[in-house]
């Protein structure tokens, strides 16, 4: 095993041993002897991991002013032939003969060469590197050379309904329920681009080879925004992240040694066209800005650009925003450019519309032709053909009304052409006055994954210091992702300090902070417990309390300590909590 393997192996053994035994996440199911894939989030972890939530709806559902919605995790099976996944969600299978195993090819590929995006690779060349580099079976050794890689789709089937059911998908992704409910959310935004439409909640992927603790699991967390947006009109606000700076993987700087990033700011980035798309621009600045904010390292964040094999079929620009652990590199994010790509396919396979109106600046005088077949005539000739054959005429005269100059014109249904009548179409030209048109917008697409994210803020922020002469591991989270707030300790349960320090406690829950209440053990190892936790503040009640009214607050990252009164208390926290003060001890 490699050096850099063996070191992933070591940190997701440290996170998953912290993740067990301080209630962040471990796997489900234990008692029945588990199911790769799954997680459980703990008390600490669930509060994590819903501040973090909260703190991506607070940047990009409030602050960009968007509509949020929540929908059904299942998916009718229409829905997602329209969208292409029932064909085209797919992994790379391979199964050894030896043991029966099955694993992502594209994983065995990338632990045994130093190619990143392996996932990228057709399956013809995936055999190639496969036999190239002679890889074998993890789980029994067995060579994997001329074992055939197939293409597995993800999606978990279910049916709706019994007997004759419905059949169905748990959703691969949150887009789709906002695609398909476009129309509606277009009438909510008064039909006025751009607008967006954001959505927290689980997808499910029916994953070949769960590895890597929260990386890669069959339940996970998605944050996804989708804005419609008007290319020809608008423009997103750039000088909000124009200074931003970005460390950038593009496809050029991967080519040429896969060592060498663009490190430029947002405008820049855009001015040397390296980001094409402004939309995509503004959104990778919004995300760097964010990711500090949550206590991602700069340090060990990069964006790196989709290549052109690897990119959606939908996509016209991707960037991934990935980070750095222990040398290996993880998704976190992609931002893209989905074009119409979406609405298209749901306006073709829809009843409804997927268009809105685009007024004019002026309205315009303009000849339009039009038809209006006799059914009394296309009726009884073409019978059952004559509804398809009125759709034609009409497809036919928006796009080639030259065609309806003859006597007869022809159309095509159900692979036949048939000869109409001009005189029986209806056809004429006339000038109408428009007042605008009917456009299909773009979609920008920032989506987020909760739980790598969740898994890169603990890998990121778990540190280590030695504190009065002693080894201590803390997690430096910021505040308002903490599972906890601030820590209430009487300095012992007697003498009346348990019942000031119960008393402190819940006077700070009635003042909207989340605490915790501890006394049990020495002062210091409550200390220790929270910090592992990430708890940012620690009160403490002792003698002094009972006789001053004031106590002792302790940050977790500096260990300063200052006494403060009670009553300055909440104040005090959410200064401290705001970064707007420092303990002065």
């Amino acid at each position: 095993m490699s050096e850099a393997a063996g070191e992933k192996r070591r940190t997701g053994d440290r996170l998953a041993e912290l993740g067990k035994r301080r209630g962040f996440f471990f796997p489900s199911f234990e008692s029945y002897g588990g199911v790769a894939g799954l997680y459980t989030y703990g008390p600490n972890g669930a509060a994590l991991k819903r501040h973090l939530e909260d703190a991506w709806r607070d940047r990009f559902t409030v602050k960009e002013g968007n509509f949020e919605i929540h929908a059904p995790t299942v998916t009718p099976k229409p829905v997602l032939d329209a969208s292409g996944h029932t064909d085209a969600f797919d992994d790379m299978l391979i199964e050894c003969g030896e043991c029966g195993e099955t694993h992502r090819a594209d994983h065995l590929v990338e632990d045994a060469t130093e190619l990143e995006d392996a996932e990228s690779v057709p399956p013809e060349e995936m055999a190639g590197l496969i036999e190239d580099h002679d890889i074998r079976c993890p789980e029994c050794g067995a060579s994997l050379v001329d074992r055939p890689v197939e293409s597995f789709n993800l999606m978990f089937e279910t049916a709706i309904g019994p007997g004759d059911s419905t059949p169905g998908f748990l959703r691969p992704e949150t887009a789709q329920s906002i695609f398909v409910e476009f129309p509606r959310l277009a009438e909510y935004a008064r039909s006025e681009l751009p607008f967006g439409v954001t959505q927290i909640g689980p997808g499910y992927r029916n994953e070949i080879s769960p590895r890597r603790g929260l990386v890669r699991v069959r339940e996970f967390g998605m944050a996804e925004l989708e804005l419609f947006v008007d290319p020809a009109r608008n423009e997103p606000p750039l000088s909000s992240v124009a200074a931003v700076q970005l460390r950038l993987y593009p496809i050029d700087a991967q080519a040429a040694d896969g060592k060498s990033y663009r490190n430029v700011t947002v405008e820049e980035a855009l001015e040397r066209n390296i980001i094409q798309n402004q939309w995509v621009a503004y959104y990778v600045g919004l995300a760097r800005q964010w990711y500090d904010r949550i206590g991602i390292d700069p340090d060990r964040l990069r964006f790196r650009q989709h290549q052109a094999g690897e990119r959606a079929h939908y996509a016209t620009d991707c960037w991934d925003a990935e980070v750095e652990i222990d040398g290996a590199w993880i998704e976190i994010a992609g931002l893209a450019h989905r074009g119409c790509y979406d609405l298209a396919k749901h306006d073709e396979h829809a009843d409804d519309d997927y268009t809105v109106f685009r007024p004019y600046d002026e309205p315009v005088t303009v000849e339009r032709a039009t038809v209006a077949p006799d059914m009394g005539q296309l009726g009884p000739t073409f019978g059952e053909q004559a509804p398809a054959v009125v759709d034609a005429l009409e497809e036919l005269v928006s796009t080639e009304p030259e065609a309806f100059e003859g006597e007869s014109v022809a159309v095509t249904v159900d692979d036949t052409e048939l000869e109409i009548p001009v005189e029986h179409t209806g056809f004429s030209r006339e000038t109408v006055r428009e007042t605008g048109e009917r456009i299909m917008p773009e979609v920008i697409e920032p989506s987020f994954g909760i739980d790598r994210t969740v898994y890169t803020i603990l890998a990121h922020n778990l540190k280590q210091d030695v504190v009065d002469g002693e080894e201590r591991t803390y997690l430096a989270l910021p505040s308002e992702l903490a599972p906890t707030f601030v820590a209430v300790f009487p300095l012992m349960d007697r003498d009346g300090l348990g019942e000031r320090a119960r008393s402190v406690a819940a006077d700070l829950r009635a003042a909207g902070f989340e605490v915790a209440y501890d006394d049990s053990g020495n002062i210091g190892r409550r200390y220790r417990r929270q910090d592992e936790v990430g708890t940012p503040f620690c009160v403490t009640i002792d003698y002094d309390t009972l006789e001053d009214g004031t106590v002792t607050i302790r940050d977790r990252d500096t260990t300063a300590q200052e006494r403060v009164a009670i009553d300055a208390l909440p104040g005090t926290l959410r200064a401290l909590g705001n970064g707007d003060r420092t303990l002065q001890g």
